[in-house]
């Protein structure tokens, strides 16, 4: 291409994987593709079957290679039919046969046999119109010569990760992990203290912020179309969800499209030419996913199950029965308080301060995973769809409250019991009415937001100093959460709830935590679960099949049923729930301590000391549980340790 181009690394087509790339906005500068190169590296993980590089004057991209599909051709980056585009692509479109036909019959021609020249060929006919065609996972950049533009785009729910920031001199730097544009040298590595309020608030940077100031997340469902001659525009939303719309039908009719649609978002996730397998937790969401393949598969499905040492938590017990009932090849492996070594790692994969405790199983069930299979299949996305969380029953209990009760008389009444209602954590659940009084108190966004949270307003208030407390000024996390559930396209709070968990807890916490912890080990994970067609028709059903008395995923439940028991489909919901609150009395008492004692937290100067130490005490002495803020502030600790 006119000796433009840059070539490193094997023949091999990859899917799952990892881009990176710089453009220049303030002209056709030349990149350097040792640089490129180098954003690369430090994500090896992503992509240890090669490495590609290709440059041109303003533009230069790179990618990281997993073969996955069509293992002998393919390679990116990867230049269209005629030349005159270039693409870099993380992920997987499932429909990319459909397409090629349809491109085809209007007179396009490929040259190999997988989905990203569908890609190149769509946006040559179709231009940024193509996005809403591919269904699928993806993150990809893709460069037109001929227009001199560049293409970001980011998948519907934020399966695949993208980060950007924009540098002094107009370049515009991106990359599937932070870690990669961390390792261009112009970049500032200045923490953003408005993110670490909002990660002790979540337990999660949110997409709308990254740890280091000037570093972005292209959010989930949009894209950034960049030229040579202008600054980066903002990002343009290509897809959405609405909970606005109803359905109407008998609930039998209901159950039969629910079991389509289940059906068909499994089968076209089983298409690979190397190993595949599933994670299997016992729950209804991995169990469905499993007996669905098992239907679909002639040969026995690959599982894996992690256990914990607390028999309170474990599952392992469930998991094998799903297994046994349907003839998997099944693995298990347990995790116990000395699996706390990895909490270096952990924090290294995440680059972000990130304290979901469920990173830490399900970083050893892809290790698991991994020793059998390449691809394997998780149960993420239907706790989000069909309302499967006990706080959206909750939130949705409270919302026909809330409509009995004014506003004038909730907030000083149940808000004045809230403030000196004793917490209660050793207590049975009935007592522990202190967070439903206070969420009663607020508004119903105010409310699910406190919900969400892992640590309050109050608590959170409790542990800055006055130095941080400037910094911070008059941001709270809640807000552009609250603003996210107002703005819903939805009918009512149990819309606006599964709404504000599809758009922020999903992308932020669970899908990161996956992509990151199976990207660590190579491993593919794909989510039938969060096919869009299933989430647009979740969004459509009415609240009675999604929720019925304290019951949720309704009628998920009950398309299930010739595939599942009842004490699987109908018992508790646990999740991937790890025992830290026993280890941290435990075997990592010290660990507790050391929160306040030492460490980076107490070099940052922003935390009260002494108070993180009364907190870590109390815990220890079993008179609170704060186990949860705890690991938040180890996480946190440790990933500050990383970028000093």
């Amino acid at each position: 291409m006119r000796g433009w181009t840059a070539w490193r690394g094997s023949g091999k087509r990859p899917l799952m994987c990892g881009i990176a790339g710089i453009f220049h906005t303030e002209g056709l500068k030349p990149v350097d593709p040792d640089r490129v190169a180098r954003m690369c590296a430090v994500a090896a993980h992503r992509g240890p079957d090669g490495q590609g590089v290709w440059t041109a004057p303003g533009v230069g991209l790179g990618h990281l290679r997993l073969a996955i599909i069509d293992l002998a051709g393919s390679p990116q980056p990867m230049a269209s039919a005629d030349g005159s585009a270039m693409l870099v692509f993380n992920g997987e479109i499932y429909n990319f046969r459909e397409l090629r036909r349809e491109l085809q019959a209007q007179g396009a021609t490929f040259r190999t046999d997988g989905d990203s020249e569908v890609i190149l060929a769509a946006w040559q006919k179709w231009g940024v119109d193509c996005l809403p065609r591919l269904h699928g996972m993806f993150a990809f950049a893709l460069y037109d010569l001929r227009q001199r533009t560049l293409l970001l785009a980011r998948d519907r729910l934020g399966v695949k990760p993208l980060h950007m920031a924009t540098l002094a001199d107009g370049s515009v730097v991106f990359g599937s992990e932070l870690k990669q544009l961390v390792a261009h040298p112009s970049l500032r590595r200045e923490l953003d203290p408005l993110a670490v309020e909002d990660y002790l608030t979540w337990g999660f940077v949110p997409d709308t912020r990254a740890i280091l100031k000037g570093v972005e997340k292209l959010p989930a469902g949009h894209y950034r179309l960049l030229r040579h001659d202008a600054p980066p525009p903002r990002p343009v939303q290509w897809w959405d969800v609405s909970f606005a719309e109803r359905e109407r039908g008998s609930d039998a009719d209901f159950g039969a499209h629910m079991l389509h649609h289940l059906r068909e978002a499994v089968t076209s996730r089983m298409v690979a030419d190397v190993p595949l397998g599933a994670f299997l937790s016992g729950g209804v969401d991995s169990s469905s996913v499993v007996a669905l393949m098992a239907e679909a598969s002639r040969e026995p499905v690959k599982t894996c199950t992690i256990g914990f040492d607390v028999a309170a938590l474990d599952e392992t017990a469930y998991a094998s029965r799903i297994a046994g009932q349907y003839g998997t090849e099944h693995h298990e492996r347990t995790v116990g308080s000395e699996d706390f070594a990895l909490v270096d790692r952990l924090a290294a994969m995440f680059d972000e301060p990130f304290a979901d405790a469920s990173a830490l199983p399900t970083f050893r069930v892809c290790e698991l995973a991994r020793q059998h299979v390449t691809v394997a299949l998780s149960g993420d996305g239907a706790d989000e769809a069909f309302a499967g969380y006990r706080r959206q029953t909750f939130h949705h209990r409270e919302e026909q409250v809330r409509g009995l009760l004014p506003a004038a008389l909730r907030r000083p009444v149940l808000g004045g019991l809230g403030a000196v209602y004793p917490k209660l954590d050793w207590a049975p659940r009935p007592l522990r009415a202190k967070a439903t009084l206070l969420s009663l108190a607020s508004s119903g966004e105010e409310g699910y937001a406190r919900a969400l949270s892992v640590t309050g307003p109050e608590l959170r208030s409790s542990l800055y100093s006055s130095e941080f407390k400037r910094l911070r000024g008059d941001y709270r996390a809640e807000q552009p959460f609250v603003e996210l559930m107002r703005g819903a396209p939805a009918r009512g709070g149990l819309d606006r709830a599964q709404y504000a968990d599809l758009k922020f807890y999903l992308p932020g916490d669970i899908l990161t935590k996956v992509d990151r912890t199976s990207m660590a080990v190579s491993l593919e994970a794909r989510e039938p679960l969060l096919d869009h067609r299933l989430i647009e028709f979740g969004a459509r059903l009415p609240e009675r099949l999604r929720v019925r008395g304290m019951t949720g995923k309704w009628l998920m439940k009950q398309a299930m049923r010739r595939y599942l028991p009842d004490d699987i489909l109908f018992r508790p919901k646990m999740g991937f729930v790890t025992p830290i609150a026993a280890w941290l009395r435990g075997p990592l008492a010290d660990e507790a301590r050391r929160v306040a004692t030492g460490g980076e937290l107490a070099r940052t100067g922003w935390f009260d000391t002494a108070r993180l130490a009364q907190l870590a005490e109390a815990h220890i002495a079993g008179k609170s549980d704060y186990s949860r803020l705890l690991w938040q502030l180890l996480m946190l600790d440790r990933s500050l340790g990383l970028m000093s």
